[in-house]
């Protein structure tokens, strides 16, 4: 057991136990030595359900959505990413930063491929830290596969995501596990015909999609959920990353969650907008 595995455990005993929290949001074992799962700690006695180790890769942030008015506090684990969750739900008003206590975990990446394209590995906000700081290194082939992929005909590009495509079968399980996705009700659930069908059928799929995409688009925190829960083997990362790498083109670098205080790029109006259409 690791040494910052018993600090959590201690931590959220101490924390059940005086009040502090209602519940803690964390990962447990499964029967799966490879695997956990998120669970939801409500008595100080079950505390030593709590692991941390490199298999810890489902976020946490996002049940947060599932208990937006919580009667006492929630307590939550949160490593860099999740923390880029936090800070983009507090801005969307869809969670309260006075309704946390967020023990910040700082992670140098786990058994995930996009953990290593990762440029925040230390929490962003928190109430206390357990664990030791790792270097933060910005990833200088973040865009390098949107590059390459941009350097095809647009025939190429348009084969590439009808192949792809063809594959989703509408689970909706990447808008089920990103933190971004926070309507109450998603579009996709609404029945209207003739402007987003449920068939699974390359079209409905394309907008299904390519809807997403525009919907999250500045407000991606890059944790690659998305792509890591889908069935089909989707690279939905790649469409996200393509919406942020434009916004990079054309307002500046930008990152989303760095801050709860973040600008939303894309739903702001401002007279001065260089582009001369505005």
């Amino acid at each position: 057991m690791s040494n910052v595995q018993e600090q959590i455990r201690d931590r959220v005993r101490a924390l059940l136990a005086d009040g502090t929290v209602s519940y803690f949001i964390g990962w447990g074992a499964t029967r799966f030595e490879d695997k956990t799962m998120p669970i939801f700690v409500t008595k100080p006695e079950d505390a030593d359900k709590l692991v941390w180790n490199k298999y810890c890769i489902n976020g946490t942030a996002k049940y947060l959505l599932d208990d937006r008015y919580p009667d006492g506090k929630i307590g939550i684990l949160a490593r860099g990413c999740d923390t880029r969750a936090i800070n983009r739900m507090i801005k969307d008003k869809q969670a309260v930063r006075e309704n946390l206590y967020i023990i910040g975990l700082p992670c140098d990446g786990k058994e995930n491929k996009v953990c290593e394209g990762c440029q925040h590995k230390n929490p962003l906000v928190y109430d206390e830290i357990i664990g030791e700081l790792v270097e933060d290194k910005k990833n200088p082939e973040r865009f390098k596969d949107i590059i390459e992929f941009e350097a095809l005909t647009p025939d190429e590009r348009y084969e590439y995501w009808a192949v792809q495509y063809d594959k989703c079968i509408h689970c909706y399980a990447c808008r089920n596990a990103c933190p971004a996705c926070s309507c109450k009700e998603c579009y996709a659930d609404q029945a209207r015909e003739a402007w987003d069908g449920k068939q699974n059928n390359r079209n409905s799929n394309q907008v299904y999609g390519l809807t997403r995409v525009y919907h999250v688009g500045d407000r991606c925190i890059e944790c690659g959920e998305c792509e890591r829960v889908c069935p089909m083997g989707l690279p939905i990362m790649r469409q996200t990353k393509k919406m942020l790498k434009d916004i990079e083109d054309l307002f500046g670098e930008y990152e989303c969650g760095l801050s709860a205080e973040d600008e939303h790029v894309l739903g702001e109006f401002d007279l001065s907008d260089r582009d001369e259409f505005m």
